[in-house]
């Protein structure tokens, strides 16, 4: 077991540094847990920047289908770095420690990364929706302004919602403790070691994880809605069976990040249970990023085609 830290001041009465209790303290678990992770982070890192490669560089990927995937793959890699290495270090270390700075600069960061990948997906569903449903008028609708516009707003948005935010925690004073029971700087955990009152950034983060969960859902539901229906009416058994192949990779990371989501940022705050949210998070940020290129190109006969050709070019 880790020694439990004191807390340390600055002049200001402010906490200089946060001790992260990780996801484990049992000693036995600590190298298979290290060795399980990293080929985890390292799988993480060559799919994802594999994927990022090889729809830049393909000429047939050069599509808007690719192009937020690509972005996907961004902000899986993202998110994933943020929080990985720090982890991975926590298995070796004695004093797993994170400086304030560094612990404001995981936050805002990890915010940006999780809150771009919820309004990504969402288009995606809706890039699937004229696709399938508005073929003839694809190229007009889905043209490259259009999806500059659609990330270049994704991040924008990402980058302020997730900087208020982290502002207003590290606005609180730490008076309670410097121990943070998680893998990493995160709000909730964060918010409960604070002797200031925290009922209004919880009510920002309440409002925004709200906004952003519902908003890219009604997006999703009414794309696959509209989908299923011209699905339906398909006469090719083909068409449908390509159809439903392309929605069912989507819907299944769909169902699965935003249901994790939902169990970790629309509870009320006085029943989350630490542990639980802990392996929730391990979940959505080193397992999702690690599935997503699998799910998403591993199973494309298009990702395999542009490969091979990349792969005889090198060769």
């Amino acid at each position: 077991m880790r020694e439990m830290i004191k807390v340390n001041y600055t002049k200001g009465n402010q906490v200089t540094e946060f001790f992260l209790t990780g996801i484990t303290n049992h000693l036995k678990l600590q190298g298979i847990l290290f060795a399980l992770f990293f080929l985890d982070y390292m799988t993480i890192v060559l799919w994802n920047l594999g994927l990022i490669i090889l729809t830049s560089v393909d000429s047939h990927l050069q599509t808007p289908m690719y192009f937020f995937l690509r972005h996907l793959a961004y902000v899986d890699l993202g998110y994933s770095t943020v929080i990985g290495p720090k982890m991975l270090v926590s298995f070796v270390v004695k004093k797993n420690s994170i400086s304030y700075k560094e612990c404001a600069l995981q936050l805002v960061f990890f915010g940006i990364f999780i809150n771009s990948e919820v309004f990504i997906l969402s288009a995606m569903a809706y890039d699937r929706y004229v696709a399938i449903c508005k073929p003839l008028l694809y190229t007009v609708i889905i043209s490259d302004k259009v999806c500059y516009i659609l990330v270049a707003v994704t991040y924008i948005y990402s980058i302020i919602g997730s900087s208020l935010v982290t502002i207003k925690i590290f606005q609180l004073s730490f008076c309670y403790s410097n121990v943070i029971q998680h893998f990493y700087c995160e709000s909730l955990p964060l918010m409960s070691i604070a002797c200031s009152d925290t009922s209004e950034i919880e009510l920002i983060i309440m409002t925004i994880a709200a906004f952003n969960l519902v908003s890219s859902l009604v997006v999703i539901l009414v794309s696959y809605m509209l989908i299923l229906f011209t699905i339906l009416r398909m006469n090719s058994s083909q068409g449908r069976h390509k159809a439903f192949s392309t929605c069912g990779s989507h819907l299944t990371v769909v169902i699965v990040f935003f249901g994790t989501l939902v169990f970790m940022y629309l509870q009320p705050h006085s029943s989350h249970s630490f542990n639980t949210d802990k392996m929730a998070s391990v979940f959505y940020t080193l397992v999702i990023p690690m599935l997503n290129p699998l799910i998403y190109s591993l199973r494309n006969n298009e990702v395999k085609g542009a490969l091979k050709r990349v792969c005889k070019k090198l060769m």
